[in-house]
């Protein structure tokens, strides 16, 4: 599966590369919305890992942006934040996060839970 993570903390974001790249899965990394944007329009990937906090456009923003257009609405999103106290879940899932995952993560389950998230996506579709 090719991974988009958007991460703007470098120790997370390489965490979260290493532990899916280990996992067999082509990662590409960005730190802000902006470059994300970018990249989905370039790489098209199969499913986005995204910091909720990130500078200028926040994780949940850029959600909503995704889910609005057409060529990205069925993108899977999964949601990383160390502050899950600033989000809720039914907002998240509203915004149209699949699903969301609370730092830091538990580097022996992170990757089966990514690929379940795209799995029950791609069911759906």
């Amino acid at each position: 599966m090719d991974i988009l993570v958007i991460e703007d903390d470098p120790i997370d974001r390489k965490l979260v590369a290493v532990v899916l790249a280990t996992s067999g899965h082509v990662v590409r990394e960005r730190t802000t919305a902006e470059e994300a944007i970018e990249a989905i329009a370039t790489y098209k990937p199969d499913l986005v890992v995204l910091d909720l906090r990130l500078p200028g456009m926040n994780g949940l923003d850029l959600t909503r942006k995704l889910k609005s257009r057409p060529e990205t609405r069925g993108l899977p999103v999964v949601a990383v934040t160390a502050f899950p106290e600033l989000f809720e879940r039914d907002a998240l899932i509203a915004s149209g996060c699949d699903a969301f995952l609370v730092k830091p993560i538990d580097t022996r389950t992170f990757s089966q839970s990514v690929a379940e998230v795209f799995a029950k996506r791609s069911s759906v579709e």
